[in-house]
């Protein structure tokens, strides 16, 4: 079942954030402190969603983004922060969870909705099966 994530799930989501920090390869350590913060924005923001694959009472994914007005004038967007499902729970469930997403999008007056595919784990040709399109591709140098 997708559902919006509630205050009890903080523990389980920093658990999902830290195993996305994993799953991606990221050079930097993950820090605990902000994925707490990071959930709790998600869960209070009225600008924010966070959504968690629930299977049998426990998270087994999630997905948090954002609503915001694009600086170039071009209307109301959604970005996604971070979507992420533990390995064994992957499949429908994770469409489903895009599906809440774009949904919610919706709800909130988007009139473009974004998702990213990382380098380390390329998802783009799920993207364009739902209609996404590329639009940038962004290059990072550690400093």
């Amino acid at each position: 079942m997708i559902r919006h994530a509630a205050a009890s799930d903080r523990e389980r989501c920093a658990l999902l954030l830290k195993q996305s920090h994993i799953a991606a390869g990221f050079p930097w350590p993950f820090s605990g402190a902000h994925a707490h913060a990071l959930f709790l924005h998600h869960l209070d923001s009225p600008d924010a969603c966070c959504f968690v694959l629930d299977v049998g009472g426990v998270a087994q994914g999630i997905l948090m983004a954002v609503a915001f007005d694009h600086p170039f004038g071009s209307g109301r967007w959604a970005k996604e922060t971070v979507w992420f499902v533990a390995e064994a729970h992957r499949g429908r469930g994770a469409v489903r969870m895009l599906d809440a997403y774009e949904a919610w999008a919706r709800d909130q007056g988007c009139v473009v909705i974004g998702m990213a595919s990382l380098a380390s784990n390329d998802v783009s040709a799920l993207y364009e099966r739902r209609g996404y399109a590329p639009a940038e591709t962004h290059f990072l140098k550690f400093l």
